[in-house]
């Protein structure tokens, strides 16, 4: 293994149901109704791609751009006091970038992982933080992936990946790495996808041991 990728929403930091409910109330606000495959669907979207469905496929009254730029504007409210950090997740990361090239390649813009990086102090120790906004396709598409180890410049097939979602977990096996799943018990991954997965675990704390 040359390079460890990490996911960041679910993995790192605990946000996957704030961003649920920050959508869903945004939804709501501007005419829009919520469905029940809504918040699975959406994981692992870039932000182009989620504020289409929330416009084309929920109703909401606003533009794609504008309602990316209200929900992300919420969210980093929700993020000025700290990002929801996973225990044990910042050392975790330091633990396995004293032995590997490590990346993020998350959904989440820019302005979201820069927050969890200056809050950990990791910055120095992720040379490559990637937002899917910067390919051209989210997850369950590889390309954050991918990319992320072209930015190593490291092979995908000789890198690890940590996930927690559906599409997440496709995305880094469609990219050929190492998946470690470590589900996320909010939003349980389809246990078809996950069986697919060689590394499954109970928390994030395990990774530097599993990893060898």
């Amino acid at each position: 293994m040359d390079a460890v990728v990490f996911d960041l929403d679910g993995v790192l930091v605990d946000s996957e149901q704030i961003w649920d409910e920050v959508r869903r109330a945004v939804v709501a606000e501007h005419g829009g109704t919520w469905t029940g495959e809504a918040t699975r669907a959406q994981q692992g979207m870039s932000t182009p791609e989620w504020a289409r469905y929330l416009v084309e496929e929920l109703g909401a009254l606003l533009t794609p751009d504008e309602i990316a730029e209200v929900v992300i504007s919420r969210m980093a409210r929700r993020y000025a006091a700290g990002p929801p950090v996973l225990d044990g997740a910042a050392e975790t990361v330091r633990a396995v970038g004293e032995r590997y090239p490590v990346a993020i390649a998350s959904s989440s813009p820019p302005v979201l992982i820069e927050a969890f990086l200056d809050a950990t102090k990791l910055a120095p120790l992720v040379p490559v933080a990637l937002s899917s906004e910067l390919v051209a396709r989210g997850k369950p598409a590889p390309d954050v992936y991918v990319e992320a180890a072209r930015r190593l410049d490291v092979d995908p097939t000789r890198c690890a990946a940590v996930e927690d979602s559906t599409n997440g977990l496709r995305s880094a096996l469609t990219a050929g790495m190492t998946v470690y799943a470590v589900p996320n018990p909010h939003f349980p991954p389809d246990p078809a996808v996950l069986w697919q997965v060689p590394h499954v675990l109970g928390s994030i704390r395990d990774l530097p041991s599993a990893l060898g």
